[in-house]
């Protein structure tokens, strides 16, 4: 298991309140599958992931990522956070969303503004056992909010 201070944003796995929380900055679809796989392995009642887009991504790459973890996710959070990188309001979440369509787990989709509101969101929704990857965007300050939710338990 990775530890936030030894390789921050790289499978970073907590405890909080007997979920399996597991913070990355995976960006892109190999990266999905590889995190897919991982998490594939741990057991898990309910799985959800928080997941944005770069909007200087190509939309197929955009759709891809989220097609990837509707396979594998029960609750799909999706936010939108200020940094479009030249897209227009709702954009990238739309195309987010696309990647969703005929997904064969995901039963649930959010979406969120602002990262640290989806990962609340996240945290607010977890039952022992369950498992939730968030995909960090803003990596030093969203696992710093991570640690400061985990540590108040």
């Amino acid at each position: 298991m990775n530890d936030a201070a030894g390789v921050p944003g790289r499978f970073n796995v907590m405890d909080y309140r007997g979920a399996t929380v597991i913070a990355d900055y995976g960006h892109n679809t190999d990266a999905m599958r590889a995190l897919v796989s991982a998490v594939d392995t741990m057991p898990a009642n309910k799985r959800s992931v928080v997941i944005s887009g770069a909007g200087d991504r190509r939309d197929s790459d955009i759709r891809d990522q989220t097609a990837i973890l509707g396979e594998a996710f029960d609750d799909v959070i999706l936010y939108q956070d200020a940094a479009q990188r030249g897209r227009a309001d709702g954009e990238v979440m739309a195309l987010l969303r696309q990647g969703l369509q005929g997904a064969a787990r995901t039963r649930h989709i959010d979406e969120i503004r602002g990262e640290f509101v989806a990962i609340d969101t996240a945290l607010a929704r977890l039952q022992p056992g369950d498992l939730s990857l968030i995909l960090v965007d803003q990596v030093e300050e969203a696992l710093a909010h991570l640690a400061q939710r985990i540590a108040a338990g």
